[in-house]
C-alpha cells in the first residue's frame, strides 16, 4: 500500500497543544484503490509508515461495509446497487449454499464451474462482475458477483435439492423492490437507506437522489430518440462528461482511483451538482431539437456537458481551484465540499 501526504494544516488554538491535519492520498500497488483519508495528530508525534498503516486500517474497518443476508444459517454476502435497484449476490457464498460446501471447497467448485461455462459460450460468465467484499479474515478481496437474473441462471448450472428453497429465499430478498416497482417512493428510501448505511452524509445523499431522477429522465429521452443499446448510452455519456469536465469517464475513474465502481456515488456534491446539469441540459436540448440519428445525439450531449463546463469555469475561477477532484467515496465526509476545501488545483499542475 503507498502513499502521499496531499496536504497539511497545523490548527493552535488557545492553550489546547497544536496538532496536525494531515490528508493522505492512499493507491493499491494496481491503483484498484484509492482515497484520502484525514489524520489528526498532535504536532510532537512524528508521522511515519507504521502510524499510517495503523490509522489506514482503522478507518478501513469503519468505512467499509458488507450486506450479509442469512439462508438456512449459511451466510450470503451481497451488496444494494442503488443506480440498477437491484441486490448482487456473492457467487461463491451461494455455490456454498447449493453444494453444501464450505468456502474453500465452494471457491473451486466455482472456479472449475466458470472455466466449463466459460468453454460453452454461457452468458452466465459475462453477467458476472467483481466487487470488494469482505472476507472472514476482515479484509476485503475481489469477489465475484451476480444480480438477482444472474443467481437464477446459476442455479439452472447447479443440481441441487436447495435449488427450490433458495428461489423461494430469493424471491423473498426481491419482494421489496416488488414493492417498490408499485410504490416508486419505496425504491428512493431503500437507496436512501443504503447511502446512509453506507455512511455518506445527509447532505451528499439529498444530491444523489436528485442525480438519479434526471439520469432516469435522460435515458427515456434517449430512448425516445431511438437510443436503446447499452453501449450507445455510454458513449453519450462519455460524451457528455469529457464535454463538461475534461475527462472522459474512464480517465475520471482513474483520477479517482476506480475501476467498475460507479462514478457518481464517489463525485463531490459539486461534481455531482455540474453533472446534473449536464443530464437536464442535454434531456432540454434534445426535446426542443429531436435529434433523429446517433451523431446528432452525440452533438446534443455535448452541447448539454459545454453548459455545465461553463458553469464549472465560473466556479473554478471564483474558488481558485479545480472541481474535479480525486476525493471519492472511501473518505465520504470529504464528499461535501465545505470538507474538501484543500483540494486546490493540484490536479491540474
Amino acid at each position: 500500500m503507498d502513499y502521499e501526504i496531499f496536504n497539511t494544516q497545523i490548527y493552535k488554538k488557545g492553550g489546547i497543544k497544536p496538532f496536525v491535519n494531515i490528508y493522505v492520498i492512499v493507491r493499491d500497488k494496481d491503483f484498484s484503490l484509492s482515497l484520502i483519508i484525514q489524520i489528526y495528530l498532535l504536532k510532537s508525534i512524528k508521522f511515519n509508515t507504521n502510524l499510517f498503516n495503523l490509522c489506514y486500517n482503522t478507518i478501513i474497518r469503519r468505512t467499509k461495509m458488507s450486506n450479509i443476508k442469512i439462508f438456512e444459517d449459511r451466510k450470503v454476502r451481497t451488496e444494494w446497487n442503488a443506480e440498477k435497484e437491484d441486490w448482487y449476490f456473492s457467487v461463491v457464498d451461494i455455490v456454498g449454499v447449493l453444494t453444501d460446501k464450505d468456502y474453500n471447497n465452494a471457491r473451486k467448485y466455482w472456479n472449475k464451474l466458470k472455466q466449463r461455462l466459460k468453454e460453452e459460450g454461457s452468458e452466465l460468465v459475462l453477467f458476472c462482475h467483481q466487487l470488494k467484499l469482505q472476507s472472514a479474515d476482515g479484509k476485503f478481496y475481489k469477489t465475484d458477483v451476480l444480480d438477482t437474473k444472474g443467481v437464477l441462471r446459476l442455479i439452472q448450472s447447479i443440481p441441487s435439492k436447495k435449488a427450490e428453497p433458495f428461489k423461494m429465499w430469493l424471491a423473498q430478498v426481491g419482494s421489496e423492490r416488488l414493492d417498490e416497482i408499485a410504490d416508486p417512493q419505496k425504491a428512493i428510501d431503500r437507496a436512501i437507506a443504503t447511502y446512509r448505511d453506507k455512511g455518506y452524509p445527509e447532505e451528499w445523499i439529498t444530491q444523489r437522489m436528485m442525480t438519479i431522477k434526471t439520469r432516469k429522465e435522460l435515458t427515456a429521452e434517449w430512448q425516445d430518440r431511438g437510443i436503446t443499446q447499452e453501449k450507445d448510452y455510454a458513449i453519450l455519456t462519455n460524451e457528455m462528461t469529457k464535454a463538461w469536465s475534461g475527462l472522459s469517464v474512464q480517465e475520471y475513474k482513474q483520477l479517482k482511483g476506480l475501476k467498475k465502481e460507479n462514478l457518481r456515488d464517489n463525485m463531490t456534491d459539486i461534481e455531482l451538482v455540474l453533472n446534473m446539469l449536464a443530464e437536464v441540459s442535454t434531456t432540454a436540448i434534445s426535446k426542443q431539437q429531436q435529434p433523429q440519428t446517433f451523431n446528432e445525439n452525440k452533438k446534443v450531449a455535448k452541447e448539454g456537458g459545454q453548459i455545465a463546463k461553463n458553469a464549472r469555469t465560473d466556479i473554478e475561477n471564483k474558488l481558485g481551484r479545480s472541481i474535479v477532484s480525486p476525493v471519492n467515496a472511501n473518505t465520504k465526509e470529504l464528499l461535501n465540499t465545505q470538507n474538501s476545501k484543500f483540494l486546490n488545483d493540484k490536479n491540474n499542475k
